[in-house]
């Protein structure tokens, strides 16, 4: 497999179910503002969306998507625990905590990323952001993680999606038990791996 990549994008959370699930696979980096592989050849023409993650699979077909794309490693390696089973109560939870962290929280972040967001957009983002925090916060009360003791694909992506904070400049310091997450994901040897190869593990939460 090939996963198609920028440096601390979203990206990085299939790159890290990848690695946790000990798959062989590639990398290969995408420049965002021109669309551009290394090589000089055309994202747009392996990934129409122009964003990233993108995923060729072993028969060349190409998946997209965050959420997708870290069920189907999950799926393919299920030795690897990064999932419940499928058409489990728990599996169902699993999809609860994707779909909330893709529309909720890294959907909110945008605005902070644009110098063309007027300010009180980007008060607004943050202040949505502060709110699924608050939940979050309550949530990981007696937990290790999002699941429970267990680490997932979901915890994968939130972590990718709040160490934007730190280049955001979103101070989470309100949150101790969401900081204390961030760090205990951020000691996974897996994890570990997949920042260094992407160039971030200074900017990782420690």
């Amino acid at each position: 497999m090939k996963l198609y990549f920028s440096s601390g994008a979203c990206s990085l959370s299939p790159h890290i179910a990848l690695r946790e699930a000990g798959v062989p696979f590639t990398l290969e980096k995408v420049d965002l503002k021109t669309h551009k592989l290394a090589d000089g050849g055309d994202y747009l023409a392996i990934n129409p969306k122009g964003y990233v993650p993108a995923l060729q699979l072993d028969d060349g077909e190409i998946l997209t998507e965050g959420p997708a794309i870290v069920q189907y490693i999950a799926d393919r390696n299920p030795q690897s625990g990064l999932a419940p089973a499928a058409g489990t109560a728990e599996r169902y939870r699993l999809a609860e905590w994707l779909n909330f962290i893709t529309s909720e929280i890294h959907k909110s972040f945008s605005p902070l990323f644009s110098e063309a967001a007027a300010p009180a957009w980007k008060d607004a983002a943050r202040a949505n952001i502060a709110r699924r925090l608050d939940l979050i916060e309550r949530h990981l009360e007696g937990r290790q993680y999002l699941l429970g003791e267990r680490f997932s694909v979901a915890d994968g992506y939130l972590f990718t999606v709040l160490n934007w904070s730190g280049w955001t400049k979103f101070d989470l310091s309100k949150w101790p038990r969401v900081q204390a997450y961030l760090a205990r994901v951020a000691a996974r040897p897996k994890v570990r791996e997949a920042l260094k190869a992407e160039g971030l593990l200074q900017d990782a939460a420690a």
